[in-house]
């Protein structure tokens, strides 16, 4: 019965950090006065106690990993740091410009790239550039992510001194072979030590990403990293499928063959036995591939019914508005999204025009948030309900009755005005997403798009 269902719903499908998914956006009725309107709007409603959180994009790396398709800038020369804090930081000027008061910041990420490629000196110039024109809301969230290979002791000592008390590492995997053939080669010392650091200096949320998937996999791997990650006791863990996108141009992912990659029937093993050893240890299921240990705020957040979910991923709070610093970044004002350039070289340019650099965005409907709502319902709470009106919307028929097959495999429990998901659904979340995605449904994509939900 399992593998069936593999087969049956294992087809392309979107993770969801956003409704509309980013090739659904309609770029062509966006504009930056739409965005910045927005964006106004978006401020004066949430700054204040709930503040506004920001995700700070810091693309550099020393080496390209071939399983990334995030954006990133290879070098091995730091000189780039200081001309990129700058930009930063002007661009942070511009948006206190748009908003004309001061910003209550509740969240911070730092992503990327490696945000550890820079020196804890210009992350402290970072951080304190930030709160020249901004204050820290009361309960402020700050995090950020580690390459276990360069993060320091003084990294972790300053960006504690800074507020930060989170910080992930990407694990990957520990197999040798698997490593050498993502080209990321970190041997399990390294990811110990900074953890072991971490906790010592008194973070109180250490986690680590964990991906199965990978090229040349095997089950033993998956056992072996899970067994290791055990004894480190990370506080909660991303574990999730690779995104085999090779279509994407840049991302590194044409270093190693489709056959070497685990499909199907193996690959869904590679998941399953890892979520079993993951139980066994104490780790609860939170939202799409999270875990967390009781005694972390995601898993707290979840409890109560305050899981949050935007482009930086898995929140334990809410802020209405976010905003994206840094190339590539996007930002989401809840009404609209607004994705900066790409390219290094166009951020620095339309900085100097004293504009925010966006090139593309999207203005949500009525239509999309009530889909938004029931999307985030999905992915933070496995439910979701149009109880309420508001939330209502006319094709919720066809939902159901694509759903019923769903249903009918275990998967969901439909209700007179709710659907639940099931434990078995969990893992195809994704698909159960994609019946209330009414924009997908209405224009199927003629290209390549997506990874493969399962």
């Amino acid at each position: 019965m399992k593998n069936s269902l593999i087969q049956k719903y294992n087809v392309p499908g979107p993770r969801y950090t956003s409704y509309p998914t980013v090739p659904y956006w309609d770029e062509a009725d966006f504009s930056y006065e739409a965005w910045t309107d927005t964006l106004k709007k978006s401020f004066i409603q949430s700054n204040g106690p709930e503040g506004i959180s920001l995700y700070i994009h810091l693309p550099f790396c020393e080496s390209l990993c071939t399983f990334c398709g995030c954006n990133k800038r290879i070098t091995k020369n730091h000189s780039v740091e200081n001309p990129y804090i700058e930009a930063v930081l002007k661009e942070w000027s511009i948006y206190c410009k748009i908003l004309g008061e001061k910003p209550t910041v509740k969240e911070i990420h730092l992503g990327g790239g490696t945000p550890t490629f820079f020196s804890p000196k210009n992350l402290e110039d970072l951080i304190n550039g930030i709160f020249t024109s901004a204050t820290k809301a009361e309960n402020y969230e700050f995090s950020f992510e580690g390459h276990p290979n360069n993060t320091s002791y003084e990294h972790l000592q300053k960006l504690y001194d800074l507020g930060f008390r989170r910080v992930s590492y990407g694990v990957q995997d520990y197999s040798a072979k698997v490593q050498k053939a993502i080209h990321r080669e970190q041997p399990f010392h390294n990811v110990a030590k900074v953890t072991f650091w971490a906790r010592e200096i008194g973070y109180t949320s250490i986690g680590h990403d964990i991906i199965f998937g990978l090229p040349f996999q095997e089950l033993d791997d998956i056992i072996d990293t899970i067994e290791k990650t055990k004894s480190l006791q990370p506080d909660r863990l991303a574990f999730y499928s690779y995104a085999h996108v090779p279509w994407i141009k840049g991302n590194g992912q044409r270093g190693f063959k489709d056959e070497d990659i685990p499909k199907d029937d193996k690959k869904r093993l590679l998941y399953e036995t890892g979520k079993k050893l993951l139980f066994e240890n104490g780790y609860h299921e939170i939202g799409m591939d999270h875990f967390a240990l009781e005694t972390d705020s995601l898993h707290d957040a979840f409890e109560k019914g305050k899981l949050h979910r935007n482009f930086m991923g898995y929140s334990s709070s809410k802020t209405q508005l976010m905003v994206g610093l840094g190339v590539s970044s996007i930002s989401d004002s809840w009404y609209s999204f607004a994705q900066n350039v790409k390219n290094l070289e166009d951020y620095y340019q339309i900085l100097e025009w004293d504009k925010i650099p966006v090139y593309r965005g999207h203005s949500l409907t009525n239509e999309d948030l009530i889909i938004r709502k029931h999307i985030l319902n999905l992915m933070c709470q496995f439910e979701t309900s149009w109880e309420n009106k508001d939330v209502y919307f006319e094709e919720i028929p066809d939902v159901l009755i694509q759903l019923k097959e769903m249903e009918n495999d275990g998967l969901l429990i439909i209700k007179e005005n709710s659907i639940e998901v099931a434990d078995a659904g969990k893992p195809y979340v994704r698909n159960i997403c994609m019946a209330f995605d009414l924009r997908l449904k209405r224009k199927a994509p003629e290209t390549e798009l997506f990874s493969m939900t399962i």
